[in-house]
């Protein structure tokens, strides 16, 4: 690996002074933002949780946007001077604040991160103001692209995940499901994307509840689930702990004894917890845009890469979207020559493809979002791991929230 580009990492908070109206906090916003381009680094504002409950997203993101940057783009030298921001996961109040401070005092190039719905919101009128490009890194409600012209994003959608396991269930025998999701803008999204799909497939929804974000107890929701009786239950939680917690009660509550399969979002058997679902996680049916088993020589690269660097442990969906959102900034600098003004960024991200490790994918010119393959996967016990396998795929799928 070479070691040419640029990484000073700043993890501290700066302090932010309070402008007296909004007009000159937007004048000083637009100031700063269009500053000529030219700087020998590009200046990247990372926003995302590095403590609090979702502290996993932004180490994974991080990771795979450093890692990005150690292989220096791969594509030739990325010039970045990375900053991180830590707004602790859903505090939009904070975020905001963080955007404030790395356009005004930072002067950064831009933004990028944003592991929950709740940030990027918050922060999208600021990357309009400023006409700052904002890479989305993780969150997911669909409409996010449609909040500023400035946006783009190299994740998913909930959408997006969720229609191909709608429509695998309603090819499978499965004609009743009741659906459990998190109480929030991406649980909606894939509320609304199963239902739809599924129901066009012929299947039946037979009830459905919506979970607290933080911290739920599942037990009474799960009982709910079984006393329905459907042929499956569809879930889509946060990843991480939440999907551990589950599955342990839909085991001891029974379900799976009844009769009643679980089918999710890969955010359930997210690489990041996966081991520690042990038994219980096997056999569960998924549909997401990424594997660490995923069959590919950039994958391949990608793992042994990430394993080395990181002391073993197993890259997630986040850490890929990090390494991609990297690689799309610093493509947008090699193709603008360094010009990273919002709307020739905008312009050059527009309709991009390369090749991620996570298969083929392809920046949306209308939608700003990310086009990709979803595959189906299957949790299997491959020697002493478990691993989502995939067995099927939709390539070049879009958002069909946007539809």
């Amino acid at each position: 690996m070479k070691a040419s580009a640029t990484r000073r990492i700043q993890p501290s908070l700066t302090p932010w002074r309070r402008w007296g109206t909004a007009r000159l906090i937007a004048m000083a916003l637009l100031t700063m933002a269009t500053t000529a381009a030219g700087a020998s680094a590009v200046k990247v504002g990372m926003i995302v949780p590095m403590s609090g409950p979702f502290a996993a997203y932004g180490k994974q993101i991080v990771n795979g946007a450093k890692l990005y940057l150690q292989q220096d783009g791969q594509d030739g030298t990325c010039d970045v001077e990375l900053l991180i921001r830590d707004d602790t996961g859903i505090a939009p109040d904070l975020s905001k604040r963080l955007a404030r401070e790395l356009i005004v005092n930072d002067k950064v190039d831009v933004l990028a991160g944003f592991g929950l719905t709740p940030s990027a919101f918050a922060v999208a009128p600021l990357a309009t103001q400023a006409r700052t490009p904002m890479v989305i890194m993780n969150a997911a409600t669909s409409s996010i692209t449609t909040k500023s012209p400035y946006i783009v994003r190299v994740s998913q959608t909930l959408p997006q995940v969720t229609a191909p396991v709608a429509e695998w269930a309603a090819r499978n025998d499965i004609q009743s499901v009741y659906t459990v999701v998190a109480d929030y803008g991406p649980g909606h999204d894939a509320e609304k994307q199963f239902t739809k799909t599924f129901t066009e497939g012929g299947g039946t929804i037979v009830g459905g509840v919506r979970t607290p974000v933080s911290s739920p107890d599942f037990s009474s929701y799960l009982q709910r689930a079984k006393d329905a009786k459907p042929d499956a239950v569809f879930l889509f939680v946060p990843s991480g702990e939440q999907g551990v917690a589950f599955l342990k009660g839909f085991k001891d509550r029974g379900l799976a004894e009844q009769g009643i399969a679980l089918i999710a979002t890969g955010d359930l058997t997210d690489e990041d917890v996966l081991d520690s679902m042990g038994q219980p996680a096997e056999g569960v049916i998924s549909s997401f845009h990424y594997s660490d088993v995923h069959d590919s020589p950039e994958n391949d690269a990608y793992t042994q890469a990430y394993r080395q660097t990181y002391n073993d442990e197993r890259p997630n969906f986040m850490s890929v979207a990090g390494y991609d959102g990297m690689h799309l900034i610093c493509q947008a600098q090699d193709k603008t020559q360094g010009d990273m003004s919002g709307d020739t960024f905008m312009d050059a991200v527009k309709g991009m493809q390369w090749t991620s490790p996570r298969g083929p994918v392809e920046i949306d010119p209308e939608t700003r979002d990310i086009i990709q393959t979803i595959y189906m996967r299957q949790v299997e016990r491959v020697g002493d791991e478990l691993h989502n396998v995939e067995f099927d795929k939709k390539e070049r799928f879009r958002d069909p929230g946007k539809e």
